[in-house]
């Protein structure tokens, strides 16, 4: 009976997190990266989109076919050649694609459907791990539930992109940490089985994204910590045997550290020749040491961590919304941070569940620890991309879910701060309460009121056909394939809101100037050539456009109404007679 009922609560998590991750799948504008990934899973190549004159709507948008021919052999070619990005993922979805077929009018729903069951299926691991490391299946079932609803784990399961398999694949790692740290407590040595399996889910980790080197680098600093605590005998034994450090055990983690080395070091090569990607990673690196640059990733790292529970619609174009939401969600944390803190301590100091709390406590503070040491001390700000929390988030969930379960065996929880007052709270309200936050958070997600696309080409395309009633020629210019991408997000817009018949016979020309970084006056250059080999009258809208120009003798007007405001899109309109 209690089996049954424990079957059905993971079940009911997991229908919730299939509900939350596919509903809307497909309303929300493609950005670049999303791009990128279809672009390439497709087995294509963004070198085939014409550079320097006009192109149409077709060919910006040829890319995106599947092409009957395309195999494996060219996702790793185009990917390894034009991204930046290991290909495990990448072939997953060709495969994926190749299910579905060529259905052009579905592509970004399949394509994000992958990341979105990945997402989903998330809920029954974490539950399983969440139920091993603290012997708890109270714990695996808050962890899971946290897990479904958890607004950042919707938001990434929403996005044409690699990470909830990262996330997988962090589970699968910290079940193997969690198991060596118990053989630890047992004074045993891994099994023969769990070292090949670790070994080979790091492997894969890393060729899924190169950033899962953190976990392991986080993992080996909770390990560090659990046999420093194990050496002071602050965690129990529940071995007789007089000496931790036998050659067999340490032996066993020293072949899962030589493994995972040797199969990470495989891409080394790859990773150093690839100077094309390092364009692409330039957003994360800090320039000058400014006052800005330092307070920075404090606040954007609490921004993300704040997210794992609870995003209302703050980012809503509704002033009201976004005043009533910030009050909600302060009103919430101030009520339910003691009580976290207070479960925390507890679930430390209970002997079921410290060893747990001691193993994944150490494994997100050791994340943390490298996160902020790659902001001050190499310049590299991971914590400009939220998504990259993926190589902890289920370290989170999982320390969520055991704090989660003593609050609920809690007769009553406590919300006090400092001296003042106590608020009691019933536990099992508690835990609701925090879920239904989530819950509610979840949907502010997946209907884009949080967590938006930071390119929103769907608002521009009103705009350019109320403005425009003569032929239009969008140009920008163009270094790697993001700003491709970034015209794509436009051309799709287009596409998706105009009739089979009429998308490509009243469409804009499209234009990508290429810009040197040394030359930047040659984009400008291309652009008055395009110009020149145009009929007329022509509405030029400079979009993302990065170089100088001066259109007066290209007879080109500069549009002098005050125009809306685009997210991702800084635009000019110029009319050219």
């Amino acid at each position: 009976m209690i089996k049954n009922k424990q079957l059905l609560l993971l079940l009911l998590w997991t229908a919730i997190a299939f509900i939350l991750r596919f509903t809307n799948l497909d309303s929300k504008p493609l950005w670049t990266d999303e791009f990128s990934t279809l672009v390439f899973s497709l087995g294509n190549s963004f070198r085939g989109v014409p550079i320097d004159r006009a192109i149409d709507l077709s060919t910006l948008l040829e890319p995106l076919q599947l092409g009957p021919g395309a195999g494996i052999a060219d996702v790793l070619n185009h990917l390894l050649l034009e991204s930046n990005h290991p290909p495990v993922y990448f072939m997953l979805a060709h495969w994926w694609m190749r299910l579905f077929g060529p259905a052009e009018d579905s592509l970004v729903w399949i394509g994000r459907a992958l990341p979105a069951l990945l997402g989903a299926i998330s809920v029954p691991a974490i539950y399983f791990l969440g139920k091993f490391a603290f012997s708890s299946p109270l714990v695996g079932q808050c962890a899971a539930a946290m897990m479904a609803v958890s607004p950042y784990g919707i938001y990434l399961a929403q996005e044409a992109r690699h990470y909830t398999l990262g996330i997988l694949l962090v589970i699968a790692s910290l079940f193997c940490l969690a198991l060596a740290a118990k053989k630890l407590q047992q004074r045993a040595p891994l099994p023969i089985w769990a070292v090949l399996l670790w070994v080979v889910v790091n492997c894969l980790g890393i060729a899924v994204h190169y950033f899962f080197a953190l976990t392991l680098c986080a993992e080996a600093i909770a390990l560090i910590a659990v046999i420093w605590q194990q050496f002071k005998g602050k965690l129990p034994s529940n071995s007789q045997q007089p000496n931790i450090w036998q050659f067999q055990i340490l032996g066993r983690l020293f072949s899962v550290a030589m493994g995972t080395l040797a199969g990470g070091l495989v891409w080394l090569p790859v990773f150093l020749s690839n100077k094309y990607g390092s364009e692409l990673t330039n957003w994360i690196v800090s320039g000058d040491r400014t006052f800005l640059n330092w307070v920075n990733p404090i606040f954007q790292a609490l921004a993300g961590w704040i997210t794992v529970m609870s995003l209302l619609p703050v980012e809503s174009q509704n002033l009201a919304v976004v005043v009533v939401s910030a009050i909600t969600m302060t009103i919430f944390f101030i009520l339910v941070l003691p009580i976290l803190f207070s479960a925390f301590k507890n679930s430390l100091t209970t002997p079921d569940t410290r060893l747990g709390t001691v193993i994944f406590g150490g494994f997100v503070l050791g994340a943390i620890f490298l996160f902020f040491s790659f902001a001050y001390i190499l310049g590299i700000d991971l914590t400009r991309g939220a998504r990259y929390n993926f190589v902890y988030f289920p370290g989170v969930i999982l320390l969520l879910g055991a704090t989660l379960a003593v609050i609920f065996n809690t007769h009553t929880a406590k919300s006090q701060w400092f001296n003042l007052r106590a608020i009691e709270v019933p536990g099992k309200k508690a835990v609701v309460l925090i879920l239904a936050m989530g819950f509610f958070s979840g949907v502010t997600v997946n209907s884009n009121l949080g967590y938006r696309k930071y390119y929103k080409p769907d608002l521009l395309i009103p705009v350019i056909r109320e403005l425009s009633k003569v032929p239009v020629l969008i140009a920008s210019t163009q270094k790697t394939h993001v700003e491709i991408g970034e015209l794509m997000g436009i051309g799709w817009e287009w596409e998706r809101r105009h009739s089979a018949e009429s998308k490509y016979s009243n469409s804009p020309l499209f234009l990508l100037a290429n810009q040197r970084r040394d030359a930047p006056e040659i984009a400008a250059g291309t652009l008055d050539k395009t110009l020149s080999q145009l009929e007329r009258p022509l509405d030029l809208w400079l979009v993302n456009f990065r170089a100088p120009v001066n259109l007066a003798a290209q007879k080109c007007q500069v549009e002098s109404r005050e125009l809306p405001a685009v997210d991702g899109y800084e635009y000019q309109v110029y009319h050219c007679s």
